[in-house]
Order: structure tokens, then sequence, then C-alpha cells
């Protein structure tokens, strides 16, 4: 790396096409900086710095041989080379120029006391929970401390269970990155961590708040057992609560200094306050309505981290939820009969039976063998090698967003936390059965062989088929594979955003360069991993409907892009191909590229306003290369008042299907703006004026012979509308991930309610005999 690297960038700097150089936690401080959610203040300290410092250091070579001969599966081995390996980098001179900038931007930011976190940028992708990796330091304070501190975080990328989860996950060791946000540090009186997706039972209808008072590391460990809060978001009504209680609280050691590992104290909790509620029912709700914000912004399920200072709530950090897995309900296992040992926290559903093995510390997990059952007064990171043996978790200590609890969900097996003395009561070999559906231990194994391993696709493992088709909503790459393993019948609906903003550069700015081949390669790449990930399921792919003040932000997008004052209503989809011709056709291009080793490629259209805007853009991709055939099909979205009035018009152009864009439909419809909070009790999708429209496009889709479907939010907020939709005639619905298997199921049961005779004598001839058998 002969140039010099880009060494700070500045949170308000920072987007999700940055995560290559901020890492995903710095990328995600970046966006909720930028979209106004209250997050403390601070900067990156890049990846780019990390490795122009092992180049600088030339310690890359050293780091190679000593990680080649470290065996990931020997803890002991393990332990001596991180030893190694930490100790050369920390060592090592800090490169002046990268320390210069780092304590100017200390001195920029107030000085003060910072957090130092990492952010490998593979982490915080959402195919993997294995957080806290890398160290955090808190209470950070002087210029010469926030060096060292950054120095000690590029260290810790080689801790063992870092370097363990690297091998298993097949990652170069070397290629990734580690960047290092710095924020201004919050003195929390009250702290925890929010799932907007129930995360045990999966259920998106519920958000989890989890409040324990003092600083929130004593959460994530699991080292008390937090209050417990459950939301509904549709009513915003709190509708459970659980105390626990809490006899300490860490807060911050004022005789701390520089980056020493310990810089809280655990200090005792007065008696009467121990089993208080932590956090206001008022702000229970601010928070939940926060996390629905966030969650609408990524578009996904997310865990969030949170503080409160001196009465106001600030989000330290989101990621994606990465353990929204397929439901398995509690009523699908057998009501165990035995001798109850211990009652706790259902973690992770499931039934597990084995021998118990104590594991009181990291430094005994060696103990832990296949098949056994994981017993400790809770689990860290370096834990996770035992975890991935032990056929069942339990632990003393924790809530539901504990570590153990995040991990067992994460591979699947049973977990039950919160005991309280589980590591006193239970015995080394003693054989017990893990109940964590209902968060049980009993005696001896009281189940079958073949009872242990509950399903976990209740839906695909019924192999229930529906003549409705359900798809998936998708925008992130790195979901792509693991959603498709899922029975799902294709993507409804993939959104060409992130890609584009992975790519950075806005299209015209790049052709101006001439270089709009390379924009081509890059989105028909991330368009691939879809295509591939699917085939030969179909992939619908939306072309962009970037906004004016969103490609602005691109590299070059002020050049191109006026300021508007009302967006959404301004120079966006359809209008946009006719007048940029150039700029589509990169896009085209892309998508005929693909298209060359996987024809499962189709477009839609997005924001069409009149029927002749329609034909237009139709004529240019035909003269593109771009021609309907039995393997290319053309939707257009709907989510203009003018596609529901003039609909006959709209299909008379020459499309094969229609997919309703209910989120924009119903705002344009009623006149409100969604992102609105006073006017969010009045969005709803149910409202007679839009159910008049989809009846509308979907019955009269249904009567030209031209395929309908919908993608907005609402079927998988509203199961009854989807009910609804399929009476209608629709023939396929697009979901979240997390909504797949409910949606199939709802489907199914409105078909069986609406099937006409002849209808179930054709459903049945189309299932197997095995399917029939299982369905009598």
């Amino acid at each position: 790396m002969d140039k010099e690297p880009q060494v700070i960038a500045w949170f308000q700097d920072v987007t999700q096409k940055d995560i290559p150089l901020v890492g995903g936690k710095g990328a995600n401080l970046g966006e909720m900086t930028r979209t106004g959610i209250p997050v403390p203040p601070g900067f990156v300290v890049t990846a780019e710095a990390y490795h122009y410092f092992l180049e600088r250091s030339r310690l890359r070579g050293k780091i190679g041989r000593l990680l080649k001969k470290a065996d990931p599966n020997d803890s002991a081995e393990l332990q001596d080379v991180s030893n190694q390996i930490k100790g050369l980098i920390i060592q090592a001179p800090m490169p002046a120029t990268i320390a210069k900038k780092i304590e100017e931007a200390y001195h920029l930011l107030g000085n003060g006391l910072v957090a130092v976190r990492s952010s490998a940028t593979a982490e915080d992708l959402p195919e993997a929970s294995f957080a806290g990796q890398q160290r955090t330091y808190l209470n950070v304070e002087g210029d010469k401390n926030v060096v060292s501190s950054v120095q000690a975080c590029w260290a810790s990328l080689f801790e063992p269970r870092a370097i363990f989860y690297r091998h298993q996950q097949g990652l170069d060791h070397l290629k990734i990155g580690i960047a290092v946000p710095v924020q201004r540090m919050i003195q929390s009186e009250v702290s925890g961590v929010m799932f907007t997706a129930e995360p045990v039972s999966n259920d998106p209808s519920k958000i989890l708040i989890e409040a324990v008072y003092g600083l929130g590391e004593a959460i994530v460990s699991g080292e008390v057992t937090p209050d417990l809060y459950v939301v509904d978001r549709e009513k915003m009504e709190i509708v459970d609560k659980k105390l626990g209680k809490q006899e300490w609280q860490l807060v911050r050691n004022p005789l701390s200094w520089g980056w020493q590992p310990e810089p809280n104290l655990k200090v005792l909790i007065f008696p009467p306050h121990q089993l208080r509620q932590k956090l206001s029912d008022e702000d229970i709700l601010e928070l939940a309505r926060m996390g629905i914000e966030i969650e609408r912004h990524y578009d996904y399920p997310q865990d969030i981290e949170w503080a409160k200072e001196r009465g106001q709530i600030y989000i330290v950090q989101t990621r994606p939820v990465t353990t929204i897995k397929p439901l398995r309900l509690a009523e699908e296992a057998p009501e165990l009969e035995g001798t109850l040992l211990l009652s706790g926290v259902a973690a992770s559903p499931g039934l597990a039976a084995g021998p118990v093995k104590i594991a009181r510390k990291a430094a005994e997990i060696d103990k832990v063998m296949a098949g056994d059952i994981l017993v400790a007064e809770m689990t860290t990171p370096d834990f996770v090698p035992a975890m991935k043996r032990a056929v069942a978790i339990v632990t003393d200590k924790g809530g539901r967003t504990a570590h153990a609890a995040i991990v067992s969900r994460e591979l699947g097996i049973p977990c039950v936390v919160g005991t309280e003395r589980a590591t006193e009561s239970l015995e080394d070999g003693q054989v017990v059965t893990v109940d964590g559906f209902r968060g049980k231990v009993y005696q001896d194994r009281i189940i079958p062989e073949e009872a242990i391993a509950v399903p976990e696709v209740i839906v695909s493992d019924r192999r229930i088929r529906t003549r409705t088709k359900v798809y998936v909503n998708l925008a992130e790459p790195e979901l792509a594979e693991t959603v498709a393993q899922r029975d799902v019948d294709g993507v409804g609906l993939l959104r060409a955003e992130f890609i584009i903003a992975h790519i950075g550069e806005h299209p015209r700015h790049m052709l101006k360069e001439n270089r709009g081949q390379q924009f081509i390669d890059k989105l028909a790449q991330g368009l691939t991993i879809f295509a591939k990930a699917f085939h030969p399921r179909p992939v619908v792919y939306r072309t962009t409907d970037f906004k004016t003040n969103e490609y602005r932000n691109l590299k070059g997008g002020e050049e191109f892009e006026e300021l508007e004052e009302n967006p959404m209503l301004g120079y966006r989809g359809c209008s946009r191909y006719i007048q940029e011709r150039d700029a589509f056709r990169l896009e085209i291009e892309a998508i005929k590229k693909v298209r060359e080793q996987y024809e499962n490629l189709w477009v839609m259209i997005p924001f069409v306003r009149t029927p002749e805007e329609l034909a237009t853009t139709k004529q240019i991709l035909e003269e593109e290369g771009l021609r309907q055939t039995p393997k290319f099909k053309l939707w257009m979205m709907v989510e203009v008042p003018s596609n529901i009035l003039l609909i006959d018009e709209f299909l008379d152009v020459g499309i094969d299907g229609i997919s309703i864009g209910s989120n924009d439909l119903t705002q344009l419809i009623l006149g409100l703006d969604r992102d609105n909070q006073k006017l969010a009790g009045e969005f709803d999708e149910r409202n007679e004026a839009v159910l008049m429209a989809l009846e509308r496009a979907v019955r009269t889709s249904s009567q030209r012979g031209v395929t309908s479907s919908i993608c907005g939010q609402a079927p998988s907020v509203y199961p009854e509308l989807t009910e609804q939709l399929v009476r209608w005639g629709i023939t396929s619905v697009s979901v979240s991930p997390d909504m797949i298997d409910k949606t199939r199921l709802v489907v199914y049961e409105a078909e069986q309610r609406t099937a006409t005779p002849s209808r179930l004598r054709q459903m049945v001839r189309s299932m197997s005999w095995a399917e029939r058998g299982s369905r009598t």
C-alpha cells in the first residue's frame, strides 16, 4: 500500500456503501446519524489505516506463518498463537501519520471520555451472530490513550475466538480488515438491547426490549438477568413484562486510565430498588418506535443496543438479527413428564438430552465433547468452540439477548438461561433433558431419541404446496444464499438500491469518466449473487428507483441531481429512464450480462405514472435487446393511483405481471407521508380506499390473464390482508424473510377455505402420494 490511506471517516459522512472502509458497525452508525437517529457522535479509524499499519510494520508475513501452523481445534495451541500475534501488533510502533490524524480527530470530537470499539469488515453482516469477537475499550480519555486503544482493537482481530470463527467460515485472516469507531461515551443510568422481531419465536409482530441499571456490558455478557418488556408493534402496547432482580450495576471506574481492560466497577444496588422496573412505560414505547424506524430504514429486523443518559435515549449500535429462522413451536414438541430440576428463561427452542459438563470459565471448555450439555454461569465468545460441540446449553444468568441465547439460536440448539443455580445443583456426567421451548431442565433422558430433534422448518417439512406462490423481498446480497434455502418460490422484489450503494458512484458520473463498463460489471456481479442462489426460481429485479436526494449522496451525484422540495413525488422511476437513456442502458446491459448465465432474472418497472411512460420504457428495453419471452417476464409496479384508475390501459401496453407496492400506493391514496410520526397511526393498508384499489388491481389482472403480486410491507404485517388477496385471486405474495413460513401457512389455509371442488381435485392431483398421506 504505497499511497497514504484515508485514516478518519466521520459518522455523518459514512453510509452502507462504506462497509469495506469502516466495517459493518461503523457503517450502521453512519447510516443512523444521517437519518436523524439519536446516536452519540464520533468517527471511525478506517480499515485502510489498519492495512497500512500491517504493511509498514511488515507484520503480514509473520502473522501468516503463525496462523499457518495453528490448529484451530486445539484450544491451548490457538491461545498461544493468538498471544504471539497480539504481542506483535501491540508492540509495533504506530505510524506517525496515523497517530497524528487519530489525535486530531479526538480533539475535534471535544476530547473527554470515549468508547473505542471494533468493527471488522466481515462483522455485522447477516450470516452469523458471533458478536463480540473483538475488543471494546470504554471510558478512554486522552489522545495518546485513544491511539493505544485503537492499536489494541487491531490486535483483538486475532483473539482465539475470532481466529476460530474465521477458520470455520472459510475466511482469509489477512484479507479481513478492522475499522475502529471512536464514539462519545454515554454514562448510562439504564441501558439494554432491543430486537425488532421477537428472537425466540421469530414473531415479527412483537418487539422485545431488555433493560438493566448502569452500563450495558452486563446484559450482553449475561452476568445479570435483565428486565424483559414485550411490545405489540401494531397496537403499540406493552403486552408483557418480566422484572429481573439486579443486585449490582456496572459504572465507570473513576480510577481507570488509558486502555486498561477493567474500566468499570460493580456497584451494589440498594435492595428496595433491585426489583423495580428499570425503564418507564413511556420510554419503552419510545424505544419501540425508534426500533421500527430503524428496521424500516434497513428493511430487515434489527438487534439494537441502546442507552439512556440524563433523560435522553441514545442508539449505540444496530445490526441485522441473524437468528431469524423458520418457527419451531412449543406445541410441536411433546409435553415432558419427569423430575424437574431447574427452570429458567426459554432462550432457544428445541429438545436435547445428554451428560452435563460444567465449565466455570473458558479455560475449561476442552472438557465439553460432542453430545454434551454445556452448563456455565454464563458464556462469552471464548466458549464458542464448546458451544458448537454441545447439544444444549444451560446457564445460571442472562436473558433472551445474552450471548448464550443468541449463539444457541444461531447454532439451532436448545438453550435455557437464567436458572440461577445450574452450576451448583447439577454435576458433571449427570444425564439431563433440556426443554428449550419451555425453559426447563429434567432429570435423566426422558424423551425418545427420535423426538430430540424437533423439525425446524414446520411448513416445508410438511411440504405444503400452494397455488399462490410465496416470494421474498430482498436487497442485501449477503442474505441471498441463506434465504434461498428456505421454502420460497423465488424473489418477488429484488431492490437495486443496496447494490448501487455499494458501488458508491452516480452512474452518470461514471459515464462521464468513461467508466460505464465498470458500473455494468459491478451491478451484474451483485445481481448474479441472487440469480445464482435462487436458480431456477424467478428473481424479479426492480430497476433502480433512487430519488434525487438519494442519488445526490452518491459520489458525483451533486453534479447531476437538482434539489427537490418533494423527492418522493419527483424525478424518479420510469420518468428517469426515458430522459436518461444512457444511464438506463447501463442497467439493461448488466441485466443482459446476468441472463447469459441465469435466465431466471426478470424485470419490474417502478413508479410508472402513465401508460405512455410504460410503453416508451418497454420500447427502450426491446431496442436494447430485452424482449419478453416465456423465459423473460416484464412486470410493472402498481404504486401510483393512476395505475389503479387506468389499470386496463396499462395492461394494454403488454406486460406479463403487476406487483403492488403497497407502501407508496397507500400513502398516495391517503395523501400522507408514511415517514411522518404524527401521521403514523393513519397509515394503514387495510383502509377501505386502499382495499378497493387492491381488489381492482388483482381482479382486473386476473380477468386479463396477467399475473398479480404484492411486494410492500402489508403482507408481512397483516396476515388477514394476505388471506383477502388470496380470495381475490392474487397469484403471488412477496414478504420479508422472517415471514416466509407464516405466510405460506396463511396462504394454504386461505386456499383451503376458498377452494371449489374442482380446484381441490386439481390441488390433490398436484401432490405426491407421501404428501397426501401426511394430510389425512
